[in-house]
């Protein structure tokens, strides 16, 4: 049923089961979602429409009901007089970081270009998890369908052999007996051995959603070889990006830090902001916390207390983060051509030690028939 847009004022009409039915129906939105809504409303507003003229158009173009339902409160708000980061604050599409900066725009009067740099920093944001995930898809392929051969052979093809092997068990290499037994165990007990791997799934799935859990693996992937230097440059180019643009456009340190404290899901990273709280509350500077933090390398050290020396903060935060997001997307391009080879070494290991398993006793008993 199209929502009448006459007054905005009033909520739309839909009979209760239509509207569950609708909300069932719906996608949640996402990221994807406040990047095309934040785009239009940036364009409208560039274009001179006011803000509420401009959210009734965009209440029109939707064609999604949830969204619909959000424009539509944002839009009765702004015409009962709230400010429009209030508006936004009351829906958890919008993090704390996007009301900041919308909220310090709203006071300097350019709310059409901070929206259009929180288009960049979406899309920025999307770009390096496209990264992430086209760098580990190609090995999880790989390590899956290894997987996926070895258990195939096991199940399928050792259990063939196994009475043929029977009269030669103990000419049998050690591998091929371990095979074997593994075989047997699958064939016979695999419902258990299934029941068995989907209760150690869900067991490793509850471990770490607890709180002493997760901080230990918050902490290995600061300190582990390899995955140190990877997540570092995830979390301070996520941190420094949205820390940047929040300070060019006039938000204050604490009001940036404690935006900021959901950024990073990691222990970390949230206990480093802390203490940046700390050090600008105590009037330390930001550039004190930075020099004590163990995962900041040695040159963003320097270019935090440079930036914050010459009062360029915000300029320079943004150019580290542009920096290391280019270096990162190179590095794990690096890694997952690195990961490639040795997946395919791992593999070519599996499957020739289970043909070699297969081959040799075969040799042997032809031997013995001749």
């Amino acid at each position: 049923m199209p929502i009448e847009l006459d007054t905005p004022s009033t909520a739309p009409s839909t009979p209760s089961g239509a509207g569950l039915w609708a909300r069932l129906s719906q996608r949640p939105m996402g990221p994807g979602d406040r990047m095309l809504f934040t785009e239009r409303l940036a364009l409208l507003l560039e274009t001179g429409v006011p803000l509420h003229a401009a959210l009734q158009s965009l209440h029109q173009q939707s064609e999604q009901a949830s969204q619909q339902a959000m424009i539509a409160a944002m839009s009765d708000d702004i015409l009962a007089g709230e400010r429009f980061s209030n508006a936004l604050a009351r829906h958890d599409l919008f993090p704390s970081t996007y009301v900041n900066l919308v909220a310090a725009s709203e006071a300097g009067g350019f709310l059409p270009e901070v929206l259009a740099q929180l288009v960049d920093m979406d899309e920025k944001e999307e770009r390096l998890r496209r990264t992430l995930v086209s760098a580990l898809s190609y090995p999880l392929f790989l390590l899956a369908f290894s997987v996926g051969v070895v258990l195939f052979i096991l199940v399928y093809v050792f259990p063939k052999f196994a009475v043929m092997f029977n009269s030669i068990r103990d000419q049998l290499p050690w591998t091929t007996r371990v095979l074997l037994v593994v075989s047997d165990v699958l064939t016979r007990h695999g419902a258990v051995v299934a029941s068995v791997a989907a209760g150690l799934v869900a067991l490793g799935w509850m471990l770490a959603r607890r709180p002493d859990v997760r901080l230990a693996l918050d902490r290995a992937k600061l300190r582990v070889p390899v995955l140190r230097d990877v997540f570092a440059k995830v979390y301070l180019t996520r941190l420094l990006r949205v820390m940047g643009i929040s300070l060019e456009r006039g938000v204050t340190i604490l009001a940036t830090l404690e935006a900021c404290r959901g950024v990073v899901p990691n222990h970390e990273v949230q206990q480093f902001i802390l203490g940046l709280e700390t050090d600008v509350t105590e009037g330390k500077g930001i550039s004190s916390g930075f020099q004590h933090s163990p995962f900041v390398p040695p040159a963003v050290r320097q270019m935090v207390a440079t930036g914050e020396a010459t009062g360029t903060l915000g300029r320079v935060m943004g150019r580290i983060a542009d920096a290391y997001d280019r270096d990162l997307t190179k590095q794990l391009a690096q890694l997952s051509k690195l990961a490639e080879p040795v997946m395919l070494m791992v593999m070519g290991v599996l499957v020739g030690t289970i043909v070699s398993s297969l081959i040799l006793p075969i040799f042997k008993l032809s031997r013995a028939v001749h």
